[in-house]
């Protein structure tokens, strides 16, 4: 006797996605947010595991044993609120007024999260499998959360085929982008020390200032860059100079500064690391002071190929949104930038123009829209791959 094929089940986007905002993770708590997601997924028969790393709680989960496997990756911690007085509706209550969806997470990036829950639940037959990355860590240090995931799942053979990240790529309109490259990001804490003295006798101090002076100048006086194929040109931004100096008559001991360097696939971190690092010694050598530095490569840029991957992507929003999106490289950094290691990573989702905002909202039939994109989206990928 042959078994029934599995049902489809209904689940509404709206309903989950107001359910996840109302547990209030702020980075890095959860307060049940995973716990929420894992028995939805345990219900359409997902085998998930929880990764605890520190105190951030992340989850994979599996549907399947074949290949391919298609991920989806996105996480369930959000920003702080800010004033709680400014909003307009509590930003963990969920509230839905005149057709939109109020609340911290509603747009990066719950609803994304709840879209394509609802979509793996009206697709039940699949060959391959589907699977969730999910952290709490993305919108922190992002140091225990889909990195070290991706780490673990590396170190035990667990093959990842493609992957679509949930984030808010739309710019206007549901549809209108996708991300399929990002540059990548590296901070340095620069310090100059020098020798605190009387502004009258500054024979006897060593002035930090004019030594920060000129190294900032140096980095800034570099074109990293025309821009790469793809991406816009690479910038050096000054982020903060702090000296602390009080007085007007005293020369300070410290001048500190940091910068952000936001950078295409011309350039490697430990690159540019090497330049902030060689400029800081050589600035160092004509003050005859100290300067150290240190330097944080957040994420390095990537780009995936436009083929056929994308061309799934690109069609199953067009048949869910009848816009065809750009394929941009544009915005910040994303997790995308640790699962690149493992496989190709695009990036689709809501429009992102309240994401971290007082009053945060969506239109709850663009939640709806999405989840029809993302089962258009499963249902051609399996069509192209398996």
């Amino acid at each position: 006797m042959t078994s029934p094929a599995p049902a489809s089940v209904s689940i509404d986007p709206v309903d989950l996605a107001q359910a996840l905002i109302r547990r209030p993770s702020v980075t890095p708590a959860d307060e049940g947010a995973m716990d929420l997601l894992q028995r939805q997924l345990d219900a359409l028969g997902f085998t998930c595991r929880r990764m605890k790393f520190g105190e951030i709680e992340n989850l994979y989960a599996r549907r399947g044993t074949a290949r391919p496997n298609l991920c989806f990756a996105g996480h369930t911690d959000v920003v702080p609120v800010g004033d709680d007085a400014a909003w307009t509706a509590g930003p963990f209550e969920a509230q839905i007024r005149d057709g939109v969806l109020y609340g911290r997470g509603a747009v990066d990036m719950k609803s994304a999260i709840a879209a394509f829950v609802s979509a793996v639940g009206k697709t039940p037959e699949h060959p391959g499998s589907i699977s969730f990355l999910i952290t709490g860590d993305e919108e922190g240090v992002a140091e225990d959360g889909t990195v070290k995931v991706v780490e673990a799942l590396a170190a035990e053979g667990e093959i990842i085929d493609h992957c679509i990240v949930g984030e808010p790529t739309s710019a206007s309109l549901l549809g209108d982008m996708v991300k399929i490259g990002r540059r990548g990001s590296i901070n340095a804490w620069i310090t100059v020390e020098g020798q605190q003295g009387h502004v009258a006798y500054p024979h006897r101090a060593a002035n930090p200032i004019p030594m920060l002076v000129t190294i900032l100048s140096r980095l800034q006086s570099r074109v990293l860059d025309e821009g790469y194929e793809g991406f816009q040109p690479s910038n050096l931004e000054v982020t903060t100079i702090d000296v602390g100096n009080t007085a007007t008559n005293v020369i300070p001991s410290t001048a500190r500064a940091r910068v952000n360097i936001r950078f295409n696939p011309a350039h490697r971190g430990k690159d540019l690391q090497a330049w902030i690092e060689t400029e800081c010694a050589s600035a160092a050598e004509d003050f005859k002071a100290r300067a150290e530095v240190m330097c944080k490569i957040s994420g390095e840029a990537f780009l995936t190929k436009v083929g056929p991957f994308t061309d799934v992507i690109v069609a199953a929003v067009e048949e869910a949104t009848g816009r065809a999106p750009e394929l941009s490289t544009t915005g910040g950094t994303s997790d995308a930038r640790f699962i690149r290691s493992l496989c190709p990573v695009v990036e689709f989702g809501l429009v992102g123009s309240t994401m971290h905002q007082v009053d945060e909202r969506v239109p709850v039939q663009e939640i709806r829209d999405l989840a029809k994109a993302y089962e258009a989206l499963i249902r051609r990928y399996f069509a192209a791959f398996a």
